[in-house]
């Protein structure tokens, strides 16, 4: 299927006039609650059951048919509320999480234990995700820490939250869902992080395959769009958990995207071959010499 590069008059402008995202792009964008999303990566390949698949092709056929499940804990939990205070906003946020710390015990003043009866039978009759005060306060403070620095914040001033995108890349049926579209000249793909301590964020951007999960997002857009990766900046923007709410904004480096994209190309290569022969190897079956200390 041929590329080509988006000439002027192929690219949406935003109200200020600026060159923003390709026509042919924006075209192909879906919007659809997290969970109808999620419930297609049966069918269609995400970049987080590629990540299972680089890790180990056996994790991602177990969790394709359900032997292995994803962990939800409560940072995760929390990690989703921060995305939506951030990227949709505050009315999204209240429409989704209720924050409340539970029933409280008439006895003390102080609310019922979570492993308590009184607990769960209030828990049975809430329709909304639950965070508690603390860390309802630790979004506010996140959301303050992106917007108080300049570049996320003008990064996110205009543009496009939660944007799925479906198409073919590599033979392969792939989605995924775009934190957000930036409507700004030259932002491109705009991916939102949460992290302990912002001076190793790169390292854990390494650690937990952030570059490969963009170059994905990248590679999966310019394929729908029908156009070439390069024309698709990608950022990142990190903001701490915890005080003093850091934030820091990277762009991403073509040398390292285009590296991660052709890892992602044999991964995607191996897997077909794994589908067609139905083996999902561990990594680990050839004898190994353990031989440095």
């Amino acid at each position: 299927m041929q590329r080509h590069r988006p000439s002027e008059h192929d690219l949406v402008s935003s109200a200020g006039g600026q060159i923003m995202i390709p026509k042919s792009l924006v075209s192909q964008l879906v919007f659809e609650p997290a969970d109808t999303y999620h419930a297609q990566s049966k069918e269609n390949l995400s970049s987080h059951r590629l990540a299972d698949f680089r890790k180990c092709p056996l994790l991602y056929h177990w969790k394709l048919t359900g032997l292995a499940k994803d962990e939800d804990s409560s940072a995760y939990l929390i990690g989703r509320a921060t995305h939506t205070m951030i990227l949709e906003g505050r009315q999204k946020f209240d429409a989704e999480y209720i924050v409340s710390d539970g029933p409280i015990n008439p006895q003390t003043g102080k609310p019922f234990g979570c492993n308590t009866k009184a607990y769960a039978q209030w828990l049975d009759q809430q329709t909304k995700a639950i965070l508690t005060a603390k860390q309802a306060h630790e979004i506010e403070m996140m959301a303050q820490g992106v917007m108080a620095h300049p570049l996320a914040k003008q990064l996110l001033v205009l543009g496009t939250a939660e944007s799925v995108v479906r198409t073919r890349w590599q033979n392969v049926d792939c989605q995924i869902r775009i934190d957000w579209l930036s409507h700004m000249l030259g932002a491109g793909i705009v991916d939102l992080k949460t992290t302990g301590d912002l001076n190793y964020f790169e390292a854990d951007a390494r650690r937990f395959g952030y570059v490969h999960q963009l170059a994905f997002y990248r590679s999966v857009a310019a394929a729908a769009a029908m156009i070439d990766p390069r024309d698709l900046p990608v950022h990142l923007i990190a903001i701490e958990k915890s005080e003093p709410y850091r934030c820091g904004v990277w762009r991403m480096g073509e040398d390292v995207l285009a590296i991660a994209q052709r890892e992602n190309e044999d991964a995607v290569k191996r897997l077909r071959q794994c589908r067609q022969s139905n083996v999902w190897p561990t990594g680990f079956e050839e004898l190994r010499t353990f031989d440095w200390m």
